[in-house]
């Protein structure tokens, strides 16, 4: 399992999202999407290559970095993305599934 980091923030916390797998950012803090878009795209593109149902996003960084990132695993895996949430409160990340393909349908946890 795989936790597929959306953009690599070096001050923010994040070690207790390992519980759902190893960490892996998709661009670095320095990734501009407006200065070249191409580069950011196929990075991340060769990054979720094989993203599937084991794995999660953890969207954090730059709201384009996140969208490509969404649009992208999405794709790879047939419309069904799990995301891990922050729940502030609670201080814990959260489980959610979504399907955007396809009708109506359920990730298994």
């Amino acid at each position: 399992m795989t936790v597929f980091v959306t953009q690599e923030n070096p001050r923010a916390d994040i070690v207790s999202a390992t519980k759902w797998g190893t960490l892996i950012p998709l661009s670095s803090p320095m990734d501009q999407v407006h200065l070249n878009p191409a580069y950011v795209v196929s990075q991340i593109k060769r990054k979720l290559q094989d993203f599937n149902d084991e794995d999660y996003l953890l969207a954090m960084g730059d709201p384009a970095i996140i969208g490509i990132s969404f649009a992208i695993a999405s794709d790879r895996n047939n419309g069904r993305v799990k995301l891990l949430k922050w729940d502030k409160k609670e201080r814990m990340y959260y489980q959610v599934n979504i399907v955007v393909r396809g009708g109506i349908g359920d990730l298994t946890t």
